[in-house]
């Protein structure tokens, strides 16, 4: 078992360490991309701000991500939809991606009680660039910001998440392989009774790639399922409780899952791509339950000049017809995202004690060789 140590960290992408599902043999169906991560779409960025420190009612577990559909350069809008498996969560700035099928910058996810301070850290972060290039400022601005809640091992009501922690997560976001598990907006977050946090992975398919990241705070133990086989319910030791309701009884917590892809889909073609998200979680034992908050959002980063406000623009699209390799693609790399989160956790003590622990490499390929997997 991995040691847990407290610790403050900057939040810089970092190389994945430790092992992967497919480094530990699991056999999952489809062809990654170079780094079988969402960064696999060019132009998509990722930046973390992860903040580990303090012990008992003061622990402090928690963080923000930032996905960049084009780099936090570019700044062009994308064409976007999204979609609600059940809803007991928030992901601002939805009404008008439904309405324009637009989105205009990251998608950020941070913790329940944060969503307010990484939305208008946002906007001022925004600002501030604007007016630094003396291009004036913005008229208004609707962030994409998403929460899952990580109350059990965090100090979620200590309001721990600060303006900088904001900037930090959008000004370090970089493509290439990045770290997995209890960082960014993932670090304090409990998935199928084991640790969970930040996954990504991608596929390729024909000249196109599918990337997804996930934010995992779902389920409880005895419905997760690995490559088809009940490994929660063959690893029922040490499960957590949580101040709401036993973790062994109730499907409390939340999903946020971003699907990027460089195929040129447009916005009701990508709210179809979101709700395919569903059938990859599905795959991992969600049921999706009443408490939780299951909300995923999916961008293309074609057509670049999806967001031009004048005159006639020419689109390209891939026909409804040909769009089954796509659906295909973010179902593997949903299922493969949801795992890696879990084998790229550690085990962590936190709020008031609580501990959770990391889904144990070595028992999971026992499990998975007992059942001729």
């Amino acid at each position: 078992m991995k040691l847990w140590l407290p610790f403050l960290m900057a939040g810089v992408l970092s190389l994945q360490a430790a092992e992967r599902a497919r480094d530990l043999g699991v056999p999952l169906d489809g062809t990654p991309g170079e780094w079988n991560a969402i960064t696999d779409v060019g132009g998509v960025e990722v930046g973390y701000q992860t903040l580990v420190s303090g012990e008992g009612n003061g622990a402090i577990r928690t963080g923000v991500t930032a996905v960049w559909p084009r780099g936090k350069e570019a700044g062009a809008p994308v064409f976007g939809g999204w979609f609600s498996l059940n809803g007991n969560g928030e992901m601002t700035g939805t009404t008008w991606l439904e309405e324009s099928g637009l989105l205009s910058g990251p998608v950020m996810i941070t913790n329940t009680h944060s969503v307010g301070t990484v939305r208008d850290a946002f906007i001022k972060w925004q600002v501030a660039r604007a007016q630094k290039v003396g291009t004036g400022t913005n008229d208004w601005s609707l962030p994409m910001v998403a929460e899952t809640w990580d109350g059990f091992l965090n100090d979620i009501n200590g309001f721990h998440i600060s303006d900088a922690d904001t900037v930090a997560a959008l000004e370090r976001a970089k493509s290439g392989p990045f770290a997995e598990g209890n960082v960014g907006g993932g670090t304090g977050m409990v998935c199928y009774g084991f640790k969970g946090g930040t996954g990504t992975s991608s596929r390729r398919f024909g000249s196109y790639t599918v990337g997804v990241l996930v934010q995992c705070n779902c389920g409880r133990r005895a419905q997760l399922r690995i490559a088809g086989v009940p490994v929660g319910q063959e690893i029922q030791d040490s499960i957590p409780y949580a101040k709401n309701g036993a973790f062994r009884d109730e499907d409390v917590g939340s999903i946020i899952i971003v699907i990027a892809t460089d195929a040129p889909l447009l916005p009701q073609q990508l709210k179809r791509l979101a709700r395919r998200a569903s059938l990859g979680l599905a795959r991992t034992g969600s049921i999706s339950g009443n408490g939780s908050g299951d909300l995923f959002i999916a961008f293309s980063t074609a057509n670049p000049q999806a967001g031009t406000a004048k005159g006639l623009v020419n689109l390209t699209m891939l026909p409804n017809d040909e769009m089954n390799a796509t659906f295909e693609a973010t179902v593997e790399a949903t299922e493969e995202a949801i795992i890696n989160a879990m084998l790229g956790a550690e085990t962590m003590k936190g709020f008031e004690g609580h501990t959770v622990i990391s889904l144990p490499h070595d028992r999971l390929k026992q499990v998975l060789k007992r059942y001729g997997r």
